[in-house]
């Protein structure tokens, strides 16, 4: 099964930008990836959600023009380019692997396999 790893977390301040990665220990071709945040006490939120191809994106309203996903499989990597970071960004971020994708909801309802996590912190 495949395995995920996320970096790329920290503490930055308002205004400030971070790019996660998600490397995968198999391949994540023919398979979409999900980016999904949560905050102690509440639900797990998809962010963004890129299909196989990287022709499709999905974005949460709430990051729409300030964060970018994209993919390379040749290297088995997705990443999510997070500008003009706020203080409400403050999650843990997950990727994840999808078996489908949705232009309405993105890869919320086909995750298959988790990422352990990443911490962002923004913060004044």
């Amino acid at each position: 099964q495949v395995q995920l790893v996320e970096s790329g977390g920290g503490s930055v301040q308002p205004g400030e930008s971070l790019r996660l990665s998600c490397v995968a220990s198999g391949f994540l071709n023919f398979r979409s990836i999900g980016w999904f945040r949560q905050v102690p006490g509440k639900e797990r939120e998809g962010v963004s959600c890129i299909t196989n191809s990287g022709g499709s994106t999905w974005y949460a309203d709430s990051v729409k023009g300030r964060f970018t996903t994209s993919r390379d499989n040749a290297k088995n990597t997705a990443y999510l380019e997070m500008n003009s970071l706020k203080p409400e960004d403050t999650a843990t971020y997950y990727c994840a692997t999808a078996w489908d994708y949705s232009d309405l909801d993105g890869c919320a309802r086909y995750v298959e396999v988790w990422g352990r996590g990443t911490l962002v912190t923004v913060s004044s």
